[in-house]
């Protein structure tokens, strides 16, 4: 069975309805990064046995991941303030759309940001995980617009590899 996808743009054309102006100027993913004034880092290859990103169906699963370079390291609360550690999840999700682009090749290709999964090494007496971790929100509604507002858990972990500061999984729903 051929499924069709039509963009709320396309449908209202074809009915002759004009789409909403923020609709029909919205730029594409990759072109707000560059009005950002950002641009996507490398991904880095796993520290482990396993892989960056697992495409199922119209899912992309995107592993833990970190900054792509230059990742911070320490605990929020003791060694790294809440914005250092908001800049750190920012990077991070940054990084992880190096990777997404890196798995589908173009991120106008997103159709949304389904969940995201923050992780932040943190003093048992920390409670501002949510602000962490609103780095990394922030930067994909910054790029993606509604389609970037997601599902979210931001919880405080005693550890991470290599001592990281913050660690991001995310879903993604992308075209078929």
């Amino acid at each position: 069975m051929l499924q069709a996808r039509i963009s709320t743009a396309c449908l209202l054309l074809l009915l002759g309805v004009a789409a909403p102006a923020e609709a029909q100027d919205e730029p594409g993913a990759e072109a707000r990064l560059a009005e950002l004034g950002l641009e996507l880092p490398t991904p880095y290859e796993p520290f482990a046995n396993y892989v960056r990103a697992v495409r199922s169906g119209n899912l992309v699963f995107l592993g833990g991941h970190t900054e792509c370079e230059d990742y911070t390291t320490g605990k929020v609360g003791a060694d790294r303030t809440v914005q250092e550690a908001y800049q750190a999840a920012r990077g991070t999700a940054l990084c992880m759309l190096g990777t997404l682009k890196a798995e589908i090749g173009d991120l106008d290709k997103v159709v949304r940001i389904v969940r995201l999964v923050g992780m932040v090494n943190a003093t048992d007496d920390f409670t501002q995980h949510s602000q962490v971790v609103n780095g990394a929100s922030d930067l994909l509604v910054d790029v993606f617009g509604a389609r970037g507002r997601h599902a979210r858990a931001a919880v405080g972990v005693a550890s991470l590899p290599v001592n990281l500061t913050v660690e991001i999984e995310m879903i993604v729903e992308v075209e078929d």
